[in-house]
């Protein structure tokens, strides 16, 4: 039956040329029986208004098919714009809670500083959590600079069907949205606080998220204002501080679990990351950043070590080709492993 419809489509010539197969815009087709449906989207509203036109015509030649009973058409339109978000934009009045219904756990990677690798950590525990069967969701909530889409291998812009829901992306077994696949990479995000915040709040409450066991978000460094509207609107469930093992780091991550305290928002605990060094030609191994501080700290905090996580060539070549390292078989997906373990066993996650 699904081949007799699209043949049908393909030969049913639209107004101006062209047919709804070589234009794509049948989605969800859908066959029960002698029952089928499907979605006509198209590019802008006239187009959709012609379609609609026509609608009644094609279910009418559809029905001629043998076998076939009952025909169901939609029309809509989308913009190739992102929905409602462009830049000066505030944000608009919301409910007491911006947390989807459908997501079960919010939870944020944190640091207090940039460059200790956060988004790394943020893609590859998803990732991880996904291989375990988790229903995991990844928000990208580094506004300035927002790297998960490299790191995930995705670049398609988000659709959205009416103008209003957004169509997250799919890597790697994990649900994803970034501000960065909605705005142009080669330009920087210009934005004041309040902007920020309503971008924040559309990626929560407009993205069709679907069920999810876990939504991480990818936190920028800092203790600002995406922070203060993820811990006040969201229903965050709890945050993990990453942070590198040298003082310098350690210090702003105090400053991070502080701000969560302050906001009332669980510590789940810390994770080391570039804990370690192994040369791969000899398997010396060097701590280049020293070791063990983030322990130490976690034991004064009273906040458990979650992990250490090395620091190598592998994480760096598969975060810049957009296949994350837990992917592979190597030490650092066994270590993401471990720690994604512990969080299903803790019940965190």
């Amino acid at each position: 039956m699904r081949e007799k419809i699209l043949a049908f489509l393909e030969n049913f010539e639209l107004e101006g040329g062209g047919n709804i197969i070589s234009h794509d815009l049948m989605r969800a087709l859908d066959i029960d029986g002698s029952k089928a449906s499907f979605v006509l989207e198209a590019p802008s509203p006239d187009i959709a208004k012609s379609l609609d036109a026509q609608r009644l015509k094609i279910q009418d030649k559809l029905l001629q098919i043998d076998g076939l009973d009952e025909v169901s058409i939609i029309v809509t339109a989308h913009s190739k714009e992102p929905p409602n978000l462009k830049i000066g934009r505030h944000p608009e009045p919301q409910e007491t809670t911006i947390k989807p219904q459908s997501v079960s756990k919010i939870i944020a990677i944190a640091s207090g500083k940039g460059g200790v690798g956060k988004s790394t950590v943020s893609s590859n525990l998803a990732v991880a959590l996904a291989s375990k069967g988790k229903k995991i969701g990844l928000l990208d909530a580094d506004i300035y600079g927002p790297s998960q889409p490299r790191m995930m291998g995705v670049s398609e812009r988000p659709r959205s069907p009416d103008g209003k829901r957004i169509i997250p992306l799919h890597a790697h077994g994990v649900t994803m949205m970034s501000i960065g696949l909605m705005v142009d990479p080669n330009k920087a995000v210009v934005w004041r606080g309040p902007m920020l915040m309503g971008a924040l709040q559309q990626m929560l409450s407009q993205v069709e998220w679907g069920e999810l066991d876990a939504l991480i978000v990818d936190l920028p460094p800092g203790t600002g204002d995406v922070q203060l509207t993820l811990c006040q609107k969201a229903e965050l469930s709890g945050a993990i501080i990453v942070s590198t093992p040298q003082d310098v780091a350690l210090l702003d991550a105090r400053k991070a679990i502080d701000m969560f305290k302050t906001l009332k928002t669980p510590i789940f605990g810390m994770i080391e990351n570039m804990s370690n060094f192994v040369c791969p030609n000899c398997s010396h191994e060097t701590p280049i950043f020293g070791n063990g501080g983030v322990l130490m700290e976690a034991q004064d905090l009273q906040v458990p070590l979650l992990g250490t996580l090395p620091i190598d060539l592998d994480t760096r070549l598969a975060g810049d080709n957009g296949k994350p390292v837990a992917l592979t078989k190597g030490p650092g997906a066994t270590a993401y492993n471990k720690i994604a373990d512990g969080f299903i066993a803790s019940g965190i996650i």
